[in-house]
């Protein structure tokens, strides 16, 4: 693990809100994966500044075990022309705690690097946490996925 200090951004892609709670985001994250790619929502995404894909969760309510906003998309340079059906998310500067899942991101890499993430004494903001999905992860089968957990 790693702290950094990452700069303000804008994210752009579709979202929903869901909870760790009796399994929901179990099926509402890969749903949501599914609707991302079925409907090449990137297309659709004008000011996209690379096609590095970010997974932002935002909005909790509390702890990681609360309710809380997933959003996929792109990191955009321009909020012009966004078409009202994708969601705007503004992304604060703030620290970050680096970490990385390895292997197959499709399977349960990503989410065997949460449950570490979440039996750790991280000191958790809760405002912005992400998963960011660059040329590491052409190779979803065997990539390599950056997540960042906000901190204190």
């Amino acid at each position: 693990m790693t702290n950094m200090k990452k700069q303000a951004m804008n994210i752009v892609g579709i979202s929903t809100r869901t909870s760790n709670q009796n399994a929901k985001a179990e099926k509402d994250i890969p749903a949501l994966w599914q609707k991302f790619m079925t409907d090449n929502i990137g297309s659709k995404i004008p000011n996209k500044v690379d096609e590095t894909v970010y997974a932002l969760y935002s909005d909790y309510e509390g702890d990681h075990t609360l309710p809380y906003t997933i959003t996929i998309g792109y990191k955009v340079g321009s909020l012009d022309n966004i078409p009202e059906d994708l969601t705007v998310k503004i992304v604060p500067e703030a620290n970050y705690a680096q970490f990385f899942a390895e292997g197959n991101l499709t399977k349960d890499a990503v989410i065997n690097k949460w449950m570490e993430i979440w039996n750790m004494d991280l000191p958790r903001s809760y405002k912005t946490d992400l998963e960011i999905y660059d040329d590491r992860a052409i190779d979803p089968t065997n990539g390599i996925a950056e997540i960042l957990i906000s901190v204190k």
